[in-house]
């Protein structure tokens, strides 16, 4: 029996989160304008001299190779976070939804999952991401970008779209749990849409946590996003029975219950990771909840 009642949809970070690397760096560096070149486009995003997707599509236009060529190269440099099929087998036995949200494209990501779990247990997974059109004698690489913004795939407005859906799929009185598990403050605008934010130790993040106050679950693995996301079922249900709102809660996130139509969804303004700190807004207050290991280093 599932510890909890309630709706609980996660979505996750791609790159860096549930692979330990960068697909598409693992590709500039070996494949495409090479690794020199690539970290002085990304320096020029977070000095917001370019944008995200401007920048994005020279990488991707540097490659010159077919896709299994490339895929070939992923397979030998990829190394999957050890516990996050334990933990994805773990969601689907309990009826939660998970989904990754990247800013890397959909093909690359879905060929990358069946290979490593396999196509049927990757199948479970949906995939929110740009699009891409890739010609089959790699001549080509070209982003199809999700929105028409800097960043090309605005995450908050799709953390916002699914939290909508998943509401239209509640029980009456019921407000779904939204976690979102990431990495760097690229995921900033759609962790500031969660519920419950995990950040992988060590890294941009959760610094960026740390600096401003912001509540957090620290993880170094997946095993210890699966040991919290049981300790949080289970206190939801004890406080709430699933019914109303989640012990754990994000009250701005959960702004969109006020509006009266999915069609009257805010889309917020997208901006360039280097821009993402003057615009980050996050709760003032959070629920009582406390996780089982820390709200992690974040002083009252």
């Amino acid at each position: 029996m599932s510890p909890t009642t309630r709706k609980i949809v996660c979505f996750s970070d791609f790159d860096g989160t549930i692979f330990m690397q960068d697909t598409g760096h693992v590709l500039f560096d070996n494949l495409g304008c090479g690794e020199e070149r690539r970290r002085l486009l990304d320096e020029q995003i977070k000095t917001g001299e370019r944008s995200f997707r401007d920048v994005s599509e020279e990488m991707w236009g540097s490659l010159r190779v077919p896709f299994e060529d490339g895929f070939q190269i992923m397979e030998k440099e990829l190394e999957i976070d050890p516990g996050f099929q334990e933990f994805h087998q773990f969601c689907v036995a309990n009826d939660i939804d998970f989904n990754v949200i990247s800013a890397g494209l959909k093909p690359i990501l879905r060929k990358v999952l069946d290979t490593f779990l396999g196509e049927h247990e990757a199948s479970r997974i949906q995939i929110v991401a740009n699009d891409a059109d890739i010609r089959s004698d790699g001549s080509e690489w070209k982003p199809i970008w999700r929105h028409d913004t800097e960043l090309g795939h605005d995450k908050a407005l799709s953390v916002k779209e699914g939290r909508a859906l998943a509401a239209e799929s509640a029980l009456d009185g019921e407000i779904p749990l939204i976690i979102f598990i990431g990495d760097g403050v690229s995921d900033l605008p759609a962790a500031r849409e969660a519920d419950v934010l995990f950040a992988r130790r060590g890294l941009r993040l959760e610094e960026y946590c740390i600096e401003n106050k912001i509540p957090y679950i620290g993880f170094d693995s997946f095993a210890d996003v699966k040991r919290e996301v049981e300790a949080i079922m289970k206190e939801d249900q004890q406080k709430t029975g699933g019914v109303g709102k989640p012990a754990r809660f994000n009250p701005r996130a959960n702004m969109w219950r006020r509006i009266s139509s999915k069609q009257a969804i805010p889309q917020f303004v997208a901006a360039t990771p280097s821009r993402e700190d003057k615009m980050f807004l996050w709760p003032e207050s959070f629920s009582e909840y406390h996780p089982t290991s820390q709200m992690n280093n974040v002083p009252a």
